[in-house]
């Protein structure tokens, strides 16, 4: 985590293309795809409550963000549509995810694959 906490400037969701778009008071700007910030929600439903516990979240190809609630001045909770509410994006958790994104997405990927999983087509925006 970065030793100054960042804020964003910005939050823009685009529901049918399922991204998160954040822009951030370093100058920073990232687009997370919906599913990539459910499978790194920082709930303990989804990370577990100590190293190891991790569960693995499979079959969010498809799922979107239908609610975002400001939590005190430090950060948002996500509402995505599969019922999933309980985790809470700090601004530093959020701007860590966009910096590691494609170092996370593809270890995602790997214990997906690991676990005999397959990531299936996700619906188009139309």
């Amino acid at each position: 985590m970065s030793q100054k906490t960042v804020r964003p400037t910005d939050i823009k969701l685009h529901q049918k293309s399922r991204l998160l778009e954040v822009a951030f008071d370093d100058d920073s700007h990232f687009k997370f795809p919906c599913e990539y910030l459910r499978v790194y929600s920082p709930s303990a439903e989804v990370r577990g409550h100590s190293p190891g516990q991790e569960v693995l979240q499979v079959g969010k190809e498809n799922v979107n963000i239908t609610q975002i609630e400001p939590v005190g001045t430090y950060a948002i909770c996500l509402y995505f549509d599969d019922g999933h509410s309980t985790g809470i994006y700090s601004w530093d958790w959020l701007h860590d995810l966009g910096v590691n994104q494609e170092k996370l997405w593809k270890q995602y990927l790997e214990r997906l694959a690991k676990a005999g999983h397959q990531r299936k087509p996700a619906k188009t925006a139309e």
